[in-house]
């Protein structure tokens, strides 16, 4: 029950269980549910459901007497599965039927209401949970899979459920290799067409695959299987549907009044008033719900650039300054902050992921240092460059080197991910492989390229579905991937090719082990434009194996290339895009090359190489 410690809290701006208090908890032993929802704001608040005809006079609820504007009862007809609303009316002549804030299920959209939901499971990933730490820091291989899970796969056209796609997910994800997922925001959302991104259900799972209990199968079941599980989360804004958090209970609770820092123009929806105490708790009891009642490994944060600016996509006289006449959101600032301390708090075994996409310093710093305590951040600038480099003519390449090796510069700056993610598949950007210039198999060389560029460079890996084969068709929210080209021999090679990457980049601690640190890094050459050849070297902690990866960006081969090493003996060829289970032509070294005592790029130690065209290698020194 609310007490005063939790309206303290909740005025504050602190309380971040929420979900423990709020919303519609249904009574196993007595039967009927207790149902209590913020709206300081309104008159009259009644439940309005299944059990009592949708009438309006049949279940009120009570202001408590503390000033928090929080309404609450017990309703003796509420049964778990049953839809229901809140109906707010404001004395004013404002009547709204509005889905529970906090409710934990809701209907199967086009329907809006809310469903009573309890949320028992039996879990069955507790060896995950006890040593899930290690393989979510910092210094472990992470290499991701981003999913939408309507259009992943389909059964007779119809969506897989939670439990189906758990099942062939896992089994998809063990045999390719990634160590997590990530799926794109399954919380409740009116319109299937946002992809989750204009959500209304914070606390609920979309009803479009399936009950609360099914989604904790599908996190239970991957991590059973070793795959940890990130979720897209959007605190940024929210849609101003009708039944949703706008106008609430006839004032603008959730949002700003003032459009110029209200709503977002370039989505047409609303933003969350950072700035009013119950609101930060309602978004971080949002957060910390999913890591405390599904086991989730991880939150990405959508949009944090547009929360960090106050002229985020608006003209000169369409925002208002803040306090010191700066452009900087400094209420987002500070929510950003109280979310990641909370969840490392509570949650030292899981971890947070900025969508930002400016050069605002320190998102993946700690707080008490001065940074917004995020784990880390997508790299937007390597990823802008990269697809830019690869988009040339490789005869034009020499021209462009530094599109590719700028990143470097920058590149331990923050905790960085490197994303290839679907907003590069969509709005008519084509697909991965359709950027590649050339022909078939220039494209098809030249993205496995890309991707072992990707695997070798500093970050943590993400990869959007259907790039780890080649899907040609940009991504669509309607159907299926393109499941029928990997009987193609070039598809199904590149994703061979993804499989033995991420193989290879569990193997290998010289690979994640110092991802974020130039102790890590080591440049062989990055200056030999002329050729369109980068090289370098990945290290690990202490006197481990040392990675060459070595790319050549033209479809000319590079025969008896003379490449400095550090250490002499044997190294080996682990990977080779070039080679013919990947769809290539087969030039490379035959496994294993010797280190002569002959200097170059200031390196003791040379190798003599066969770089293949439009390839790129990974040789581990085995002594």
């Amino acid at each position: 029950m609310w007490g005063e410690h939790d309206a303290y809290l909740f005025r504050e701006g602190t309380h971040t269980r929420l979900y423990e208090r709020l919303g519609c908890h249904p009574d196993a032993k007595k039967g009927g549910a207790r149902f209590a929802v913020w709206a300081p704001g309104a008159r009259a608040v009644s439940v309005i459901g299944d059990w009592n005809g949708w009438r309006a006079d049949a279940d009120a609820l009570k202001p408590r007497g503390d000033h928090t504007g929080v309404w609450e009862g017990r309703v003796r007809g509420a049964a778990p599965g049953q839809a229901y609303k809140f109906r707010i009316e404001d004395g004013a002549g404002y009547v709204g039927e509005k889905a529970d804030p906090l409710g934990f299920a809701a209907e199967l959209p086009p329907a809006t209401g809310s469903r009573v939901a309890a949320l028992d499971y039996d879990w069955g990933d507790a060896e995950w949970m006890r040593a899930r730490g290690p393989k979510n820091a910092l210094d472990a291989p992470m290499s991701v899979y981003e999913v939408h899970a309507g259009s992943w796969r389909r059964k007779d056209g119809a969506f897989l459920g939670y439990r189906a796609l758990a099942h062939e997910l896992a089994a998809y994800l063990k045999d390719t290799g990634f160590t997590h997922v990530e799926l794109m925001p399954i919380t409740e959302h009116p319109f299937y067409g946002s992809w989750g991104y204009q959500c209304t259900g914070y606390f609920a799972p979309t009803a479009r695959y399936g009950t609360p209990q099914d989604f904790m199968y599908l996190v239970d079941h991957l991590h059973q299987a070793g795959i940890g599980v990130i979720l897209d989360w959007v605190p940024s804004h929210f849609p101003a549907d009708a039944h949703g958090l706008a106008f609430f209970d006839g004032t603008h609770l959730f949002e700003h009044a003032d459009p110029r820092q209200g709503f977002h123009p370039e989505w047409n929806s609303s933003i969350f008033n950072y700035g009013r105490h119950e609101v930060r708790a309602f978004l971080l009891s949002s957060a910390l719900f999913w890591l405390d009642k599904y086991h989730v490994d991880g939150l990405r944060v959508d949009a944090v650039a547009s929360m960090l600016y106050l002229d985020y996509a608006r003209k000169d006289g369409e925002w208002i300054p803040n306090r010191y006449g700066g452009k900087e959101n400094l209420e987002a600032i500070a929510f950003l902050r109280m979310l990641n301390e909370a969840v490392y708090r509570d949650h030292p075994d899981c971890f947070t992921v900025a969508e930002e996409s400016t050069a605002w310093p320190m998102v993946s710093r700690p707080t008490y240092l001065g940074g917004l305590g995020f784990g880390m951040k997508w790299n937007m600038g390597w990823m802008h460059d990269t697809l830019a480099y690869f988009k040339e003519d490789p005869v034009h390449r020499k021209y462009h080197h530094g599109r590719l090796t700028f990143s470097l510069i920058y590149a331990f700056n923050e905790n960085f991910a490197l994303p290839l993610s679907h907003d590069e598949v969509v709005y008519g950007k084509g697909s991965l492989i359709g950027k590649m210039p050339g022909d078939a198999w220039q494209q098809f060389a030249n993205l496995r390229a890309l991707y072992g560029y990707m695997w070798g460079h500093p970050g943590k890996k993400l990869l959007f579905m259907g790039g780890e084969f080649g899907q040609r068709r940009e991504w669509t929210h309607e159907g299926e991937l393109e499941w029928w080209v990997c009987q193609q021999a070039e598809h199904e090679g590149v994703r061979r090719w993804i499989a033995d990457l991420n193989r290879v980049y569990r193997d290998e601690p010289a690979l994640w082990q110092v991802d974020f640190s130039y102790e890590g890094f080591e440049w062989i050459d990055a200056n030999d434009a002329e050729h369109s050849v980068i090289a370098f070297l990945r290290k690990p902690r202490g006197a481990g194996a040392l990675v060459a990866v070595v790319s050549n960006l033209t479809p000319v081969p590079r025969e008896n290339y003379v490449l400095g090493v550090p250490r002499g003996g044997q190294w080996r060829e682990l990977l080779n895009s070039d080679a013919k289970a990947y769809g290539g032509a087969g030039w490379g070294n035959l496994g294993v090359v010797e280190a002569a005592p002959l200097a170059a790029h200031g390196r003791p130690h040379s190798l003599t190489l066969t770089l293949p065209p439009l390839s790129t290698l990974f040789l581990r020194s085995e002594t």
